[in-house]
């Protein structure tokens, strides 16, 4: 039906049914003034005049009314448009995906399909879906077109999208912040005796023990941490992370056990070039980058008193790298400012050896990396100053390391370190040194110094095994010492140095599987043997399991 110049079929319903409620809204007055008693004012035009007069408002109504009509329909026009462009790009998305996904050759699962599109899209149907449309891709279409995703991928896009969805951490500068962590449940038994039930990291020797054994469960591992990304400064962007955990110390009361005190972990700064970056802040030892793989040992590193350089110590770094192809060379250069060991709780901070001398350690690094998909390298190694001052005498300590990771076969991994050297108490890596009571006078004038100038050796490995990417397996085992014989001979300078433990061994092997994205769960066995400078042997074992969810 035609009229007004216009096919009244292509308009929705919608648009005609609000064309006829202003037809029926103009027409109502107009009925009532034509029936009863006439209300036409003296004067005005009567009969055919007044029919003529009327008329004139009437067509000026319908040009309107056509007018508006003609502008709802381009813009009707213009929406079926876009929409048609929109699927169209949708379609092409799909394909590629597909076509990539077929071409890796993993198990795949059916990706969901787009919802069918009409062979018109410009035709009112495609404005509301089709209820035979299905919206998932269909067995039949599935069979023509055998691009798949694996159900790992599917997964992983899901939860992209869940992340972009989610609300945002905004911060008072407006610049992105990133929350991130771990809630980790940690339960264990215990064989023998150790120096910590959450986390051993030696056997202690006991002629009594109270029992051979315990057994317990601990969230103080749990991790939280924040990383922001701020404005590019000199052309180098920066970003800073933080990150703390409840392993500080355990508050007093009933349940103290059970809960933790919160501990700053890391903190860095960074400035990062195209080849060179500058690092500051309480991190890991560069000189000692690499970190054994233990969902039992989070809060203190595998191997923290038997081989592994870990201490976390304020430092500030240049770093510079070269790249050459797949190969790259990277040097790193800078200071760093150990502590001594935290014995007991105290509100004051003492100047360490380290600290008494006021200088820091300095360290340099040269490592080769190549960026090998099947067999990637990484070899480094490092060299260190140590300058130390006790009471009466100033010690000179040094520091030889090497570090290594990769690939041995195309699934396993072979990763670890080695050090010697004098002075290196501050950074871990062998049994605590000592017992440092404030009021022994004998312990930091004679004893102290004496250890440190006896020399350390220590080193770790790690043979890592893929089996996907949910399940690995995971087996190490480290050793670190100071020289027995020269402990012997220092022996009788102090009587907390009779259970000093001379060298220390670790062994661990775990499983780990990733079930989701965000969830972890891992079996563990360690075993430790502690040697004292009494030659009395400590052994003890700690089996684990450990649940975690990531965020």
């Amino acid at each position: 039906m035609r009229a007004f110049g216009w096919d009244w079929g292509r308009v929705p319903a919608a648009a005609l049914g609000a064309v006829l409620c202003l037809a029926l809204c103009g027409a109502g007055p107009c009925q009532a003034q034509s029936s009863g008693q006439s209300n036409i004012p003296p004067g005005a035009p009567s009969g055919a005049g007044a029919a003529a007069a009327a008329g004139a408002p009437a067509a000026a109504d319908s040009g309107d009314l056509n007018s508006r009509l003609e502008k709802l329909s381009e813009s009707l026009q213009v929406t079926r448009a876009e929409l048609a462009e929109s699927r169209a790009e949708v379609r092409e998305l799909h394909g590629m995906v597909q076509q990539l996904i077929a071409a890796s050759g993993t198990h795949m699962v059916a990706i969901p399909g787009p919802a069918a599109t009409p062979a018109n899209p410009a035709s009112p149907a495609s404005a509301v879906p089709s209820a035979a449309a299905p919206p998932y891709a269909t067995p039949a279409e599935v069979q023509a077109n055998p691009a798949q995703l694996t159900q790992d991928d599917w997964e992983l896009t899901n939860a992209r999208i869940d992340e972009q969805a989610q609300d945002k951490v905004e911060t008072r500068l407006k610049y992105r912040l990133k929350v991130s962590g771990i809630v980790l449940f940690n339960a264990f038994a215990v064989t023998g005796q150790v120096d910590n039930l959450d986390v051993p990291t030696a056997a202690v020797y006991s002629e009594n023990p109270q029992s051979g054994g315990s057994f317990g469960g601990s969230l103080r591992q749990s991790t939280i941490g924040l990383t922001g990304i701020g404005p590019e400064i000199l052309g180098a962007k920066t970003s800073g992370d933080i990150q703390m955990d409840f392993f500080g110390g355990l508050p007093v009361g009933y349940g103290g056990g059970n809960s933790g005190v919160a501990r700053l972990r890391l903190v860095r700064l960074r400035m990062d070039w195209k080849n060179s970056s500058i690092i500051a802040g309480l991190d890991v030892p560069f000189f000692s980058p690499n970190v054994p793989t233990s969902y039992m040992s989070l809060a203190l590193p595998e191997f923290a008193a038997s081989g592994n350089l870990w201490a976390w110590t304020p430092s500030i770094r240049y770093e510079h790298r070269y790249s050459e192809g797949r190969e790259q060379y990277k040097m790193e250069a800078g200071i760093l400012m150990p502590g001594g060991y935290g014995a007991f709780f105290s509100g004051a901070r003492y100047p360490g050896a380290v600290e008494a001398s006021r200088q820091p350690v300095y360290s340099v690094r040269v490592s080769a990396n190549r960026t090998d998909e099947v067999h990637p390298i990484t070899v480094g190694a490092s060299g260190l100053y140590i300058p130390m001052r006790f009471s009466n005498v100033n010690i000179s300590g040094w520091g030889a390391l090497a570090d290594w990771k990769f690939a041995i076969a195309p699934h396993a991994e072979l990763s670890g370190a080695f050090f010697v050297g004098k002075g290196l108490d501050s950074f871990g890596g062998v049994p605590v040194a000592g017992y440092p009571v404030t009021e022994d006078v004998n312990y930091y004038a004679l004893a102290e110094p004496a250890i440190e100038r006896l020399t350390m050796i220590g080193g770790w490995t790690q043979l890592k095994i893929p089996i996907d990417v949910r399940n690995e397996f995971n087996v190490g085992a480290g050793t670190g010492g100071r020289n027995s014989s020269g402990l012997g001979a220092i022996e009788y300078y102090n009587q907390y140095l009779q259970d000093f433990a001379a060298r220390n061994q670790s062994l661990f092997v775990n499983y780990i599987v990733k079930p989701r994205s965000d969830l972890v769960l891992s079996v563990e066995y360690r075993r430790l043997r502690t040697y004292q400078i009494s030659d009395d042997t400590a052994s003890a074992g700690q089996i684990g399991f450990a649940v975690g969810f990531l965020f």
